[in-house]
């Protein structure tokens, strides 16, 4: 399956990804235009961004750049998190793969960014994500003060990494957690 030709969707009881859309602005807002969970996104290797959105222009322009970097450029995929009960966007995921690695971004709205909600989306997409990015093994960055985050990690199986992760022009970058695919 190539995830860039027709990108799937994912569910549980609690939540649904599906690639992110226009629609999804309003929602994303109030977590990208949040700047008290600005530190916990993972904007490495963003050529300076860190995604903060001021206001519905900002937003929808980050949008715009997603899908065209998916549907155009073919370089990573933007899912949105929909929180079920609520019926709306809560956060992201991204997931591109470099050399034999898949690289993880999960942004979260403030109120989701806790140990339970974090499993239920890393038991949804582990196992899918292996396969449709063709990648023996993950990683993400949780920083030391992402404690509910390093939590959800331990549990689901991913270790901290004790090498960076070396990104363009050999800047390393530190604080990623790593889970390998088991046959």
């Amino acid at each position: 399956m190539d995830i860039f030709e027709k990108c799937p969707v994912l569910e549980n009881d609690r939540l649904l990804l599906r690639l992110i859309e226009d629609k999804d602005a309003d929602d994303l807002l109030q977590v990208y235009g949040d700047k008290f969970v600005l530190p916990f996104f993972n904007s490495d290797n963003c050529h300076g961004s860190n995604f903060y959105c001021r206001n519905m222009e900002d937003m929808a322009n980050t949008i715009k750049y997603w899908l065209i970097e998916y549907h155009d450029n073919k370089c990573f995929v933007r899912f949105s998190i929909i929180d079920k009960k609520q019926g709306k966007a809560v956060g992201t995921i991204e997931m591109f793969k470099r050399d034999n690695c898949g690289i993880l971004r999960l942004d979260l709205g403030r109120s989701y960014e806790e140990t339970s909600f974090i499993c239920d989306i890393l038991a949804l997409i582990t196992e899918p994500f292996y396969d449709w990015f063709a990648c023996p093994k993950i990683v993400t960055k949780a920083a030391v003060y992402a404690v509910d985050r390093i939590e959800a990690l331990k549990k689901m199986g991913f270790v901290k990494s004790e090498e960076p992760l070396i990104g363009e022009h050999n800047r390393a970058y530190y604080d990623y957690w790593m889970i390998e695919k088991t046959s």
